[in-house]
C-alpha cells in the first residue's frame, strides 16, 4: 500500500518537532459550540492534527460534525472510528484500526469489512492501524463496547508482541490505548519496550493529562501522543498549549 499524504505530513512534522499531538474530539460527548471553539483555535495551541471519533455514538450527527470540525481548520482531520457507522465523507484520512488486542472477531475484520466499501465510496485516505487496549485500572468505554480484556499493564511481551504482529500485517502504526478519561495512562516502560521491539510509529493516548507525560511518552519512544477529555475544562486553552509543547521537544525557529 502506497502512503498517502496525510501519513507523509505525520512523518514529516514527527522530524521536524520530534512528536506529533493529535487533539482527538468526540462529538458526542462534546457540544458543538465548545469542539468548534477548540477547532478553531488549535492551530495556534499547536495541535498538529484532529481526530475525531467516538467509542459509541450516541448522538446522530457524526457526519455534519467532521463537516463543521473540516470547515473550522486547516489542520489535518483524520477520522478514528468507533464503528463502520463513523465512516463518513469530508475527512482527509481514516485511522483504519483494527483491534489487534482482543479476540471479539467484530473488531478484529467485521467492523472493518462493512467499512471498506465506504471508505473507498469517500475516497479517504486509508492510515491502516493496530489499536491495542492497555489496562488503566478501571474500566473503560471502548473495553465494554468492543467486549474485550485489555493487555495487563506488566506484560510488556505480550504487547510487544502484537505491535510487532501488526507491523509484520503491513499496519503503518500501533495505538496503545488506555481509554478515554482513564484513571492511569499507558506505562512508560511498556511504550519504551515496544518502540524498541517494533519498527513502526506508536500512538499512546488516554490518561495523559500533564505536559510532562506527554514529554515522557516521546522520550519512551512514541511518536504520537493523543489528548481528548482534560481539554474539554480548558476554557482559555493553556493546558492545550503546554501539552503540544511538551510534544515537541525540537523547538522550530522561525527565521
Amino acid at each position: 500500500m502506497n502512503e498517502g499524504k496525510i501519513f507523509l505530513h505525520l512523518q514529516a512534522v514527527k522530524d521536524e518537532k520530534g512528536g506529533v499531538f493529535f487533539l482527538l474530539i468526540d462529538p458526542d460527548r462534546t457540544p458543538e459550540k465548545k469542539y468548534l471553539t477548540l477547532t478553531e483555535a488549535a492551530g495556534q495551541c499547536g495541535v498538529d492534527a484532529i481526530l475525531v471519533g467516538s467509542s459509541f455514538m450516541l448522538a446522530s450527527g457524526f457526519s455534519l460534525a467532521v463537516s463543521l470540525i473540516k470547515e473550522s481548520t486547516s489542520l489535518p482531520v483524520i477520522i478514528f472510528p468507533g464503528s463502520f457507522t463513523q465512516v463518513v465523507p469530508g475527512a482527509d484520512a481514516i485511522l483504519f484500526t483494527s483491534l489487534i488486542s482482543g479476540r471479539n472477531p467484530n473488531y478484529l475484520i467485521e467492523e472493518q469489512v462493512r467499512g471498506a466499501p465506504l471508505v473507498k465510496q469517500f475516497g479517504l485516505e486509508v492510515i491502516p492501524a493496530g489499536y491495542m487496549l492497555i489496562d488503566s485500572g478501571m474500566a473503560t468505554s471502548v473495553q465494554y463496547i468492543s467486549n474485550t480484556q485489555p493487555i495487563p499493564r506488566d506484560k510488556y511481551e505480550i504487547a510487544g508482541a502484537h505491535a510487532l504482529a501488526a507491523q509484520y500485517l503491513g499496519m503503518k502504526m500501533v495505538y496503545l490505548e488506555a481509554g478515554s478519561g482513564a484513571k492511569l495512562p499507558v506505562p512508560e516502560p511498556m511504550v519504551r519496550s515496544i518502540a524498541s521491539y517494533a519498527d513502526i510509529p506508536l500512538i499512546v493516548g488516554g490518561g495523559l493529562t500533564r505536559p510532562e507525560q506527554c514529554s515522557s511518552m516521546i522520550k519512551a519512544g512514541a511518536s504520537f501522543v493523543v489528548i481528548g477529555s482534560v481539554i474539554e475544562n480548558d476554557p482559555r486553552f493553556t493546558l492545550l498549549s503546554e501539552l503540544t509543547e511538551a510534544t515537541h521537544p525540537k523547538k522550530v525557529i522561525m527565521v
